[in-house]
């Protein structure tokens, strides 16, 4: 169906039915997206106050076959939320509805609305001496609906899941404006396909969520944190395992670092206090969250002491206060700012099967070198199979000398990538930058199949057009 732009006849449709306060003015940070690869249309912006206003949002853009794009915190790195091309959109923005509806802590369950921002969840948990694991870098502007639109990751996979693995239940308008009262604090119900999961990492193509039922988990009564000098990444997953062997599912992260990551913090954030004088060529980050009564520091010795006997590390920086954890953090959450103002020529946010990650890295370090001079950092969620693997110029040189080797640079990575049986997106999602990527990776079937979802929920093609599906 041919979509039209939503205009000013179009805004004036909505003010009949919702009044004047719906509609906002659209500034620059709407038409924007952290990597600057696209720029949105300013069409109309709505800020509804409920999910009876969103509902009336998406009737009326149906009946005018207007395209909609869903907005969150802004902060989604493939491009979701922004409509570069086509007829203007109505932006929908749900900073409005961000109110903690629930806190039910012998249920170890939340209820928030989609536009809380996570950092507040976190807190919102916090206060009733609980636990949300979910934890990204910008976890102080994400929304918990964008959250769960993306399938979002983040270092504590390894331990509790995705965001799809820490809901029970969804509020959701659905493309033709009704709502769908999904809202369940039930942890087995079998009654029929399961939309929850359909519409989670759907990135705003089959509906917009507006609230969650969220799972909450006991707060660590200790937390340990190290970094470990490792002789290599296969070194880093027999760490991984002699970690479990000794503590279990205590284990709450896992992250490989490559010396690269750690010169390029050297290079533009000199502030950065880095644990050993030297880089080392691989280290892995660890953090252990454990029960009352286990003694965070002795556990961490221990994995050292046992890893050490088999030759698989030569250092260690135990964290003995907050202020040391926050260092060892800062090195870790840092890097991907050094990435971004070194440059990278191609990033790739990637997963392999994780016995298969040290061949993965060898042959990648090999086939980027056959295309150019650039230089490979190499780091990510290890204990979950998520890498980031990204090349930048030489020194001396900007991504702009080398813009015209980006799109071979990404072809090259993710043939290999699909050649170990890994995903090109891993955590981030599809977006608009990777629907060729999902055309030529992906199983037949399957995309068939989710054309046959797309068209039967959203049959005139409103949701977040270009998204996922071209």
């Amino acid at each position: 169906m041919r979509l039209n732009p939503a205009d000013e006849r179009f805004a004036e449709t909505i003010r009949a039915e919702l009044g004047h306060d719906v509609l906002r003015p659209v500034t620059e940070r709407y038409l924007e997206e952290p990597r600057q690869r696209f720029v949105g249309q300013a069409g109309l912006l709505a800020l509804p106050r409920n999910v009876g206003e969103v509902s009336a949002l998406i009737r009326l853009a149906g009946d005018a076959a207007v395209p909609v794009v869903p907005y969150g915190g802004g902060t989604g790195l493939v491009g979701g939320q922004v409509l570069p091309h086509g007829p203007a959109p109505l932006i929908i923005s749900l900073e409005r509805m961000a109110a903690i509806r629930a806190v039910y802590p012998t249920e170890n369950i939340l209820l928030a609305e989609a536009g809380a921002i996570l950092a507040d969840v976190q807190m919102a948990a916090e206060g009733a001496d609980r636990l949300f694991p979910l934890s990204l870098a910008a976890q102080g502007s994400c929304r918990i609906g964008g959250n769960l639109a993306t399938n979002a990751g983040g270092v504590n996979v390894l331990r509790y899941g995705n965001a799809r693995d820490l809901c029970l239940g969804l509020e959701v308008v659905l493309p033709n404006g009704d709502i769908w009262h999904g809202l369940s604090r039930l942890r087995k119900d079998n009654t029929g396909y399961d939309l929850r999961n359909l519409l989670i990492g759907s990135e705003g193509t089959l509906g917009i969520i507006t609230a969650a039922a969220l799972k909450l988990f006991p707060r660590p009564q200790g937390v340990g944190t190290a970094m470990f000098q490792v002789a290599s990444p296969e070194a880093a997953i027999d760490l991984l395992s002699v970690s479990r062997d000794q503590v279990g599912e205590a284990v709450s992260t896992f992250e490989l670092i490559h010396q690269q990551g750690l010169q390029f913090l050297r290079e533009v954030l000199p502030d950065i206090r880095q644990p050993f004088p030297t880089p080392p060529q691989w280290s892995v980050l660890i953090e252990l969250g454990l029960s009352a009564g286990q003694n965070p520091s002795e556990m961490l010795e221990a994995i050292y002491v046992a890893a050490e006997e088999r030759g698989l590390v030569s250092d260690a920086v135990i964290a003995q206060s907050e202020a040391q954890r926050a260092e060892l953090w800062a090195v870790r959450e840092q890097i991907p700012e050094a990435n971004r103002l070194i440059g990278s020529v191609s990033s790739h946010d990637i997963s392999i099967p994780i016995s298969r990650i040290p061949e993965f890295i060898r042959r990648g370090a090999e086939v980027v070198a056959g295309l150019g001079p650039f230089r490979v950092n190499c780091f990510g969620h290890l204990g979950d199979g998520n890498l980031h693997y990204n090349a930048f110029p030489p020194p001396g040189h900007k991504k702009a000398e080398f813009a015209a080797q980006s799109g071979a640079v990404k072809r090259a990575v993710h043939d290999l990538v699909h050649a170990f049986g890994g995903s090109v997106s891993a955590e981030h999602g599809v977006g608009r930058i990777k629907t060729e990527d999902l055309q030529r990776y992906g199983d037949p079937a399957r995309l068939q199949a989710m054309r046959a979802i797309k068209t039967a929920l959203d049959p005139k093609g409103i949701m977040n057009p270009g998204v996922i599906l071209p």
